[in-house]
């Protein structure tokens, strides 16, 4: 576990410019869109892209083809790193994560563990994935997304910070009993709620 996280890139950090009212607490804006991720970018192509969801008894597989059949929306919406620059009015296409479960038709299980190519892990409440935006991106800003920020598809969770939207995403297995991911099992906050500050454990 040291070792990966010995990959992580370093925070990003500029001139803060605040939007009064427009971003949570101790957030910046920026229009850049820095790379900061948890071990090397993956680069795989939408040919042998997959998605797995599974509850431990039934599972289903996704190709690009198939996941993207499931009806491909758009969503303009802030996002919020936890190294505090928020980025606003992003237009991603994706599948809603709701739709991606009811055709899957998994149990209804209170916990999701989302894995991703390269082996990062993340935990998030089913309800953040199905009660709100949360989506399967498959574009960003109309073009493909690039590998760098998650492409060929990432998970996106807007009211979360930006690390429960995993890059590369390779599996969502929803449980019964919550299991922490890589930075939650690091000391990062089990849900991550911007607005509220839940940058670390017992925030």
């Amino acid at each position: 576990m040291g070792g990966e996280r010995d990959m992580v890139t370093r925070g990003f950090t500029g001139r803060p410019r605040r939007t009064e009212g427009a971003v949570p607490p101790g957030q910046f804006v920026t229009s850049d869109f820095p790379v900061l991720t948890a071990g090397p970018t993956q680069h795989v192509p939408t040919r042998a892209w997959e998605l797995t969801v599974t509850d431990g008894t039934t599972e289903r597989t996704y190709a690009w083809a198939s996941l993207r059949d499931l009806g491909v929306v758009d969503l303009t919406t802030d996002i919020h790193c936890v190294t505090h620059w928020s980025k606003l009015g992003t237009t991603w296409q994706g599948v809603p994560v709701a739709a991606v479960l009811e055709d899957a038709g998994v149990a209804d299980e209170p916990y999701a563990l989302v894995s991703s190519y390269g082996g990062y892990t993340t935990n998030v409440p089913v309800q953040d994935l199905v009660d709100r935006e949360a989506m399967v991106a498959v574009g960003y800003e109309g073009g493909p997304i690039p590998a760098e920020h998650g492409g060929p598809v990432r998970l996106l969770v807007p009211h979360l910070y930006l690390w429960k939207s995993a890059k590369w995403l390779r599996g969502i297995r929803v449980m019964r009993e919550d299991e922490l991911g890589f930075w939650e099992n690091a000391g990062y906050h089990h849900r991550g709620d911007p607005f509220l500050e839940q940058r670390y454990y017992g925030d």
